[in-house]
């Protein structure tokens, strides 16, 4: 191969490709948040109820923004074609950052507001439970690492974006135990803490066998020219790490948070001779009053 050819090649990882799907993905749910808080909100709402939090807007830009970064160029389209290490950092994003900063700038007004009270509303409180919430995320996580789902995923455009759309679906069920909206479906820290330590277990299956398996994992990332010159077993070494490790470690700080929160609330409660039940010091609403700064009026 010509230096010419290899140089025209390099310059192709980076060729931007527009993804107009995902602009009007963002733009849709930037503008349907924004007209819901200005314009439903005064209708739904009592008068003087704000209709969201500083800290919710400031969630809800964050995990927009997360969105974004993560599905367009060229995070999207380097992670697709030539480096898997990228694919799986895309895929934590979208599946343990994105869905709880959504969940937390969401109230819980205009959570049910979307949901109703219809099929949709028993639905999801059938499928938001612990056990079928984080039977149905671990079981896609482990079945979109399967060979022929990664090949498949990537060769095939509709397919691809079933499937992510399908991962974050499960991320956001997931979540909803620990930060959702429905207080009904939060669950008391201790079970948080339980909850999410299992969460933490289940990727150090396909990680371990993406840090030790010999040779390409995956053919469409096993390409002649590498970008950065890394090697494919290297690449997928680091997405198994970064599985295993980054997610792990991401999960772990969220439970000792939830602890802190938890053995704080009680020292509070002990101090002033109250006695509180889990279910009293689980709320997010309460944890939220813990970490602002100023009193916030507790969504109804």
């Amino acid at each position: 191969m010509t230096a010419s050819v290899l140089a025209q090649t390099s310059a192709d990882f980076w060729r931007w490709v527009p993804h107009p799907e995902v602009w009007l993905l963002v733009g849709g749910l930037a503008g349907l948040y924004t007209y819901a808080v200005r314009v439903i909100a005064p209708k739904a709402l009592p008068v003087g109820e704000p209709p969201a939090s500083r800290r919710q807007v400031g969630c809800f830009v964050a995990g927009i923004a997360l969105l974004w970064m993560a599905a367009d160029w060229p995070v999207h389209d380097i992670g697709e074609k030539y480096l898997y290490l990228v694919h799986m950092s895309q895929h934590l994003v979208l599946t343990l950052v994105m869905p709880p900063l959504l969940l937390l700038a969401t109230p819980e007004w205009l959570a049910r507001l979307v949901v109703g009270t219809g099929r949709a509303d028993r639905w999801l409180h059938k499928l938001a439970r612990p056990i079928p919430a984080a039977v149905l995320f671990n079981g896609l996580a482990l079945l979109t690492h399967a060979q022929f789902m990664v090949n498949g995923a990537s060769e095939n455009g509709l397919f691809h974006y079933g499937v992510h759309t399908a991962i974050v679906f499960t991320a956001f069920l997931l979540w909803i135990p620990v930060c959702g909206p429905f207080p009904e479906l939060r669950i008391s820290m201790p079970a948080q803490m339980l909850y999410l330590f299992s969460t933490s277990i289940v990727p150090t299956v396909p990680g371990a066998w993406l840090t030790f398996a010999d040779g390409a994992v995956y053919r469409v990332y096993d390409i002649p020219q590498r970008l950065g010159g890394i090697s494919v077993t290297s690449d997928q070494q680091v997405a198994g790490l970064i599985m295993k490790l980054v997610g792990g470690t991401y999960l772990w700080l969220l439970i000792a948070v939830i602890f802190f929160t938890w053995a704080n609330r009680h020292h509070e409660a002990d101090r002033r001779g109250e006695t509180l039940s889990e279910r009293d010091v689980l709320t997010w609403d309460e944890v939220k009053a813990e970490l602002e700064s100023t009193p916030a009026p507790i969504e109804r």
